[in-house]
C-alpha cells in the first residue's frame, strides 16, 4: 500500500483506526483540571508553539464565599502557576500523632496534630479538606440552642469556620430589640464539638480565656457559654467583615491612611491583651472583626478567635514565663506566624507584634514574598523566606513608618516590654487629622495617648529608649531568674 503524505489523509485514516481499535480510556493525572483543545479537523497541531508550555490554565475549586483565584500567565518555556488568595486556617503541630479517631468519635479540631504538611488537591490545602471531613462526620448542630440561662435562639446560616470551630447566625424564637448585647436579636453563636482535641478534659480552654478577658478593650462580650448535645457552645456579640472581606472588596489592597488606623487601633488592643498576661498567638486580617454596619461600632476594630492564646505571665507570680525553644512545636499561621514560632519559641508579646507587621503590609500591598509555597516542608521554606527578606525589600513601595514598625518588633527580646506609644506614634503622620473622615476608629489609641501624657518617654538621639538608672546606686542589669534549671539562651 503506498504510504500516504497528506496530511488530511493522515488524520483521516489514523482517525478511523482509532474508531475501529476504541480504547478504554485512561486515568487522567494532572490534566483532569485543564481545558482540552477541540479535536483538530484538519490534522495540524494545536497549541505547539515553539517553547511554550500548556496553554489551559488550571482551574481550582473554591469555597463558596471566596475569592477565586487568579491565574498567574506563564512565561515562555514555564507552565501555569497558581496563586492562592484564601486566607490561611491556623496549624498547631504537636511532636507527637494521636492516635486515630474511631469512626464514632470523629476529630472536629483540625489544626492540632496535623503536621506541617500541605497536600495540594483542587487548590486546597490539607486543613481545608480536612475540615470538609471532619464537618461531614461530625453530629450536625442543633436547630435550637440554649445555654445556661440564656433565651431560645434558632439556628440560622453559617457564618465561617475556623481553627477552633464554626460559627453560626442564631436569632432569638422570642422577644430581643437591640442590635448588640445579652438583649440582640442576633448573636453568633460558636460550636466546637466535644470530641475536638481541645475538649479531651472539658470545656475549650477558649473559654477559660474569654472569662479572663471579658470587657477587655477590642474583645467581643460573652453573654452565655455552656454544652448542649455534642457540642459546647459561646453566645457572643455578633460583628460585622473582617479586614480580609474588606480587602477583598477594596480590589486587594487598602489605602496607607486606612491601614495606619488599622494599625494604631490593633496595637492598643494588643496591649489590653498583654496587660491581661495573654498573647494572641494568631494574629491576621481574619481574626480582626468591624462592627455590624449600620451600628455605633460599625468602624471599630474587634478581635477574635483565642483558640491559640496562651499566657506570656505566670497569674500568681506574675514573672515572665520561661525561654524555651522546641523546634518540633508549630503554633499559628504560616503566612503570618513570627519566625520565633516557626522556630518553636515559647510565644511572647514580640510574637504578635511581628504577626500585626506582616498583617499591615499585607493589607497595604496585596501579597507577601512567601506566599505560593507548598509540600512538605512549607513551614520551613517560609521561615526561611522571612529570615532572608530585609525589612527595606519587604516594605518596599510601603510609607516609611511600616518599615520602621517591622524593624522594631523583629529586634525586640523575648521578654522585653514592647513601648506601645511610642509604636502607635510613628503612624501619627499617616492619619487623617478629621475624627469622622477615618475608615477606622481609633479610640483605644487615644486613650492610650491620653493617659500616658504625663510620662513621657526618654529617648536616645539614635530614636532608642533611654535605660533607666537609679540614682545613688551603681547601674544594674536586671535579669530573668529561672528556678527549674539553668535559662537558655535568649533569642
Amino acid at each position: 500500500m503506498p504510504e500516504l503524505r497528506s496530511g488530511a489523509r493522515q488524520a483521516r485514516l489514523r482517525s478511523k483506526r482509532l474508531d475501529e481499535l476504541q480504547p478504554s480510556p485512561q486515568p487522567l493525572d494532572q490534566a483532569e483540571n485543564c481545558v482540552l483543545p477541540a479535536p483538530n479537523r484538519t490534522g495540524r497541531r494545536v497549541g505547539a508553539g515553539r517553547g511554550r508550555g500548556c496553554n489551559a490554565t488550571a482551574v481550582a475549586k473554591e469555597p463558596l464565599g471566596a475569592t477565586p483565584s487568579r491565574p498567574v500567565g506563564a512565561g515562555r518555556g514555564r507552565g501555569v502557576r497558581l496563586i492562592d488568595l484564601d486566607p490561611e486556617l491556623p496549624h498547631e503541630v504537636l511532636p507527637e500523632v494521636a492516635p486515630s479517631v474511631g469512626a464514632g468519635e470523629p476529630a472536629f479540631n483540625q489544626v492540632e496534630g496535623v503536621g506541617d504538611k500541605d497536600f495540594v488537591m483542587e487548590g486546597g490545602s490539607a486543613e481545608k479538606l480536612m475540615g470538609v471531613e471532619e464537618e461531614a462526620n461530625a453530629a450536625p448542630v442543633p436547630e435550637r440552642v440554649q445555654v445556661g440561662n440564656s433565651p431560645v435562639y434558632k439556628i440560622e446560616r453559617k457564618l465561617g469556620k475556623g481553627g477552633f470551630g464554626q460559627v453560626y447566625v442564631g436569632r432569638r424564637v422570642s422577644g430581643g430589640a437591640e442590635r448588640t448585647g445579652a438583649d440582640a436579636l442576633e448573636v453568633a453563636l460558636k460550636f466546637e464539638h466535644r470530641n475536638s482535641k481541645g475538649c479531651n478534659y472539658g470545656p475549650p480552654y477558649e473559654w477559660q480565656v474569654y472569662n479572663t478577658l471579658n470587657g477587655c478593650y477590642g474583645i467581643p462580650s460573652v453573654h452565655y457559654r455552656g454544652r448542649q448535645g455534642d457540642y459546647y457552645i459561646l453566645v457572643m456579640d455578633m460583628l460585622g467583615p473582617s479586614l480580609w472581606d474588606v480587602w477583598n472588596s477594596v480590589g486587594q489592597s487598602m489605602s496607607p491612611n486606612m491601614v495606619a488606623c488599622i494599625a494604631v487601633e490593633a496595637i492598643s488592643i494588643l496591649e489590653k491583651l498583654h496587660l491581661k498576661g495573654f498573647v494572641h498567638g494568631d494574629v491576621k486580617p481574619e481574626n480582626f472583626l468591624l462592627g455590624q454596619p449600620g451600628t455605633s461600632d460599625e468602624k471599630k476594630l474587634f478581635l477574635i478567635d483565642l483558640g491559640l492564646a496562651s499566657r506570656w505571665k505566670d497569674g500568681s507570680s506574675g514573672q515572665h514565663v520561661d525561654y524555651d525553644q522546641r523546634p518540633d512545636i508549630f503554633r499559628g499561621t504560616i503566612r503570618y506566624a513570627s519566625v520565633h514560632a516557626h522556630l518553636g519559641r515559647t510565644g511572647s508579646r514580640r510574637d504578635d507584634l511581628e504577626s500585626l507587621a506582616y498583617t499591615l503590609i499585607f493589607l497595604i500591598k496585596g501579597r507577601l514574598p512567601w506566599q505560593g509555597y507548598q509540600g512538605d516542608n512549607k513551614s520551613f521554606l517560609v521561615c526561611k523566606k522571612k529570615m532572608a527578606t530585609s525589612p527595606e525589600l519587604l516594605c518596599c513601595f510601603c510609607p516609611t513608618p511600616f518599615k520602621q514598625f517591622l524593624e522594631v518588633v523583629t529586634n525586640m527580646k523575648f521578654d522585653e516590654e514592647p513601648n506601645y506609644p511610642k509604636l502607635i506614634s510613628l503612624f501619627d503622620s499617616l492619619i487623617e487629622p478629621c475624627a469622622p473622615l477615618r475608615p477606622i476608629r481609633i479610640d483605644g489609641a487615644l486613650k492610650v495617648g491620653q493617659k500616658r501624657a504625663r510620662l513621657p518617654v526618654n529617648v536616645e538621639e539614635d530614636g532608642q529608649p533611654r535605660k533607666k538608672v537609679r540614682l545613688g546606686s551603681p547601674a544594674t542589669q536586671w535579669i530573668s531568674v529561672y528556678n527549674a534549671r539553668r535559662p537558655m539562651k535568649q533569642r
